[in-house]
């Protein structure tokens, strides 16, 4: 099967995605390399010029709404052929999942990239933090658009490492100048050493990390407090160790936690919260079904409840 690449533009309306795609399609140098299909789903004030698109190997197709955004559309606009790469101009008001779940066989997404007006980001942000934080946290790139020289980027930074810790970011200040985010963002505690004590405040980063960066966990020894949750599917002598965590807002509230070895002599259950010494260990487990880090329990102790009892970044 032939794999066509995929380059996903998000973010809303009026933050500059049709711009960038406009200069990238009119510029000379595109096109040499193949047929390009351009998929449409929103129309805002700039228009497309398919006349000034360099050479004529570019399709439009739009998606006027929701409803045509299913899988039988883009079949049936993908069995039309005649395109080696596929642009996506998404709509900022769709979850991006969606499309992903129903492109055709063949399609690959190589590139996502998410556009933010930097005058409005933070406005929306805090009215429609879920959208924005799933714009965030599978972009690879996210652009900050008409920003203002010497302003302020650690908001923009913090909402968007909260999100993903990995994709670039970008601030845009006019044609042809652009700053790289270069902010480094430390653990709150020292990798440094051998034993480590996670405070209650740090948990939700330290799940992240460590789910992250394994590897570099194995053999540390950790002193952390979270809960306790057993299971009929686990033997005796392992439980899950981890804490509700909340990333955006609290419709995404989730259990976070480990797979944990414990033989000791204090009893246990379902929801108790315990104070642990462990041991690190990544390998290979059936829970994982992969290699993951695990949690060999030296001290286990009752105790109090964190505050508050759900983590946050």
């Amino acid at each position: 099967m032939t794999e066509r690449p995929v380059y996903f533009f998000g973010g809303f309306l009026g933050s500059g995605k049709t711009t960038f795609i406009k200069e990238t399609l009119e510029n000379p140098e595109f096109g040499n390399d193949g047929r390009t299909l351009l998929l449409v789903c929103e129309r805002g004030e700039l228009e497309y010029e398919p006349e000034k698109f360099a050479g004529p190997g570019v399709r439009l197709e739009q998606i006027k709404s929701e409803e045509e955004l299913n899988e039988a559309n883009l079949m049936m606009i993908a069995s039309k052929g005649g395109f080696d790469r596929v642009v996506v101009e998404y709509n900022g008001m769709w979850e991006a999942q969606k499309f992903f779940e129903i492109m055709p066989a063949g399609w690959v997404v190589v590139q996502e990239m998410t556009f933010f007006d930097a005058n409005t980001f933070l406005i929306y942000n805090q009215n429609m933090r879920q959208l924005c934080f799933n714009k965030m946290q599978t972009a690879d790139m996210v652009v900050f658009n008409r920003c203002k020289k010497g302003f302020d980027k650690m908001p923009f930074h913090k909402e968007v490492r909260i999100a993903n810790r990995h994709n670039m970011i970008v601030y845009e200040y006019g044609p042809n100048e652009m700053e790289v985010d270069d902010i480094i963002d430390p653990l709150p505690y020292d990798m440094s050493k051998s034993r480590i004590k996670i405070e209650d405040d740090w948990y939700a980063e330290w799940y992240r990390d460590i789910n992250e960066n394994e590897d570099e966990y194995e053999g540390k020894t950790l002193e952390i407090k979270g809960r306790v949750a057993l299971s009929e599917e686990l033997p005796d002598g392992q439980f899950a160790f981890g804490r509700h965590v909340m990333t955006c807002c609290e419709a995404d509230i989730q259990f976070a936690g480990l797979l944990a070895y414990y033989t000791g002599p204090v009893e246990i259950k379902t929801g108790d919260w315990v104070e642990l010494t462990a041991k690190v260990r990544c390998e290979y487990t059936d829970v994982y079904k992969e290699k993951g880090p695990v949690l060999y329990i030296k001290n286990l102790n009752i105790c109090k409840p964190s505050e508050p009892e759900v983590a946050t970044f």
